[in-house]
């Protein structure tokens, strides 16, 4: 199993970047996420707990649901279906207040179930989760410290 760690501080609240994260149709906002659907709606909210969502990335399909919902500090996922297979233990996106705004950091554990999964996780999914992510995060960056014009 690989731990894929990503951290961004954005100058944004913590509940504005915890709403935009939350949110998975916002990761369509870049080019890797090709599609996004919530398929069962949460119990808080939306995305809340209990929410399945469905994700079509440039490197596969996944099938997520959120366990834990705690705004404005943290969500957790799970994968429990994906396109190619792998295992995955817990996902979590934590939500920090910092003098220069909310620091996020965004952990997964996954493994492919694949011949030679641990090399090609190692190697293959491990940067490109973390690269996929860090554009998530670039694009939650851009659009909540984006000057507003009226």
């Amino acid at each position: 199993m690989e731990t894929i760690t990503v951290e961004r501080t954005i100058a944004a609240p913590p509940q504005a970047v915890f709403d935009w994260i939350s949110n998975a149709h916002n990761y369509t906002h870049t080019p890797l996420v090709l599609h996004e659907r919530l398929t069962t709606s949460g119990a808080e909210a939306p995305y809340g707990s209990g929410a399945v969502r469905f994700l079509v990335w440039a490197v596969g399909l996944f099938w997520e649901r959120i366990t834990s919902y705690n705004p404005p500090h943290s969500f957790d996922y799970h994968v429990y279906r994906s396109i190619p297979p792998a295992d995955h233990r817990e996902g979590r996106v934590s939500f920090t207040e910092t003098p220069e705004g909310t620091h996020v950091v965004w952990t997964t554990t996954v493994q492919l179930r694949l011949p030679f999964g641990a090399f090609l996780t190692r190697h293959l999914a491990r940067p490109l989760l973390a690269y996929g992510f860090r554009r998530v995060l670039d694009a939650a960056d851009s659009e909540l410290t984006a000057p507003r014009t009226s």
